[in-house]
């Protein structure tokens, strides 16, 4: 789902809101989550997951090219961990892979 996605699919879900209101109802919260973000806050969506900032140190790294070491500066990067509710309902939607035996092949 893409965010024109999401602002249309609520539009439709709330008739009383205009295209142009939800599109800036979604930016303004999306815009507040980054902001959150960016200022080394975390974010928790009860029943959705939680946003957090997780650091990677620096390291050692190659060139592809040349093959020499490059040192690769910390850096830190957004992580999303899906909670209980989330975890649950995607599990409960994936479809079961037959196992081998089953599909006959023997």
């Amino acid at each position: 789902m893409t965010r024109s996605d999401l602002v249309a699919e609520l539009a439709e879900r709330f008739g009383q809101l205009t295209h142009r209101d939800t599109e800036f109802a979604v930016k303004t919260i999306l815009d507040a989550m980054s902001d959150a973000l960016a200022r080394g806050h975390r974010i928790e969506i009860r029943g959705f997951g939680s946003f957090s900032i997780n650091r990677r140190p620096p390291r050692m790294g190659r060139n592809p090219r040349s093959g020499e070491p490059v040192l690769i500066p910390e850096k830190l990067v957004p992580h999303f961990k899906p909670g209980k509710a989330l975890r649950e309902a995607v599990d409960a939607n994936v479809p079961v892979a037959p196992e081998p035996a089953e599909l006959g092949t023997s």
